[in-house]
């Protein structure tokens, strides 16, 4: 397995999709990468030279990858949260920051839907009962 920016990558993947495992990296950055570092693209993991590997890694440098990375986009919602934006609100919130409907859909944001309903009369009967003792 190599390990490049902190990630050990899948040694059965082409090159090409497994620097997509980066966080930060895509398809068109690693096509980038390989384009400028001069590895061809359907080589896979296991097959890359220690010259290959070197020269992706210093190609990584030069982009923000991983835990820099994710370290700005945090920084970027505190950012949002603190000074009390619309967008701020919505991720402190925990609801669709983008304009989406949350009338339906949106579990993904808002988590597992609670059932609420109307209680049959002999059941609210019996709790209200037991209330007053």
């Amino acid at each position: 397995m190599a390990r490049i920016a902190g990630v050990d990558l899948q040694r059965n993947k082409r090159i090409e999709i497994a620097l997509c495992h980066i966080f930060g990296v895509g398809r068109a950055t690693a096509q980038k990468i390989l384009k400028e570092t001069g590895v061809n693209p359907g080589t896979k993991v296991h097959e890359l030279t220690e010259g290959d590997i070197k020269k992706i890694r210093e190609a990584l440098q030069r982009i923000r990858v991983e835990g820099d990375l994710r370290r700005d986009v945090a920084m970027n919602i505190k950012r949002l949260i603190d000074i009390g934006t619309y967008r701020g609100l919505r991720h402190k919130r925990g609801l669709p920051v983008r304009g989406q409907r949350t009338r339906t859909n949106s579990r993904t944001r808002k988590g597992k839907r609670k059932t609420v309903g109307v209680m049959r009369k002999e059941v609210k009967a019996m709790i209200d009962n037991t209330a007053k003792k």
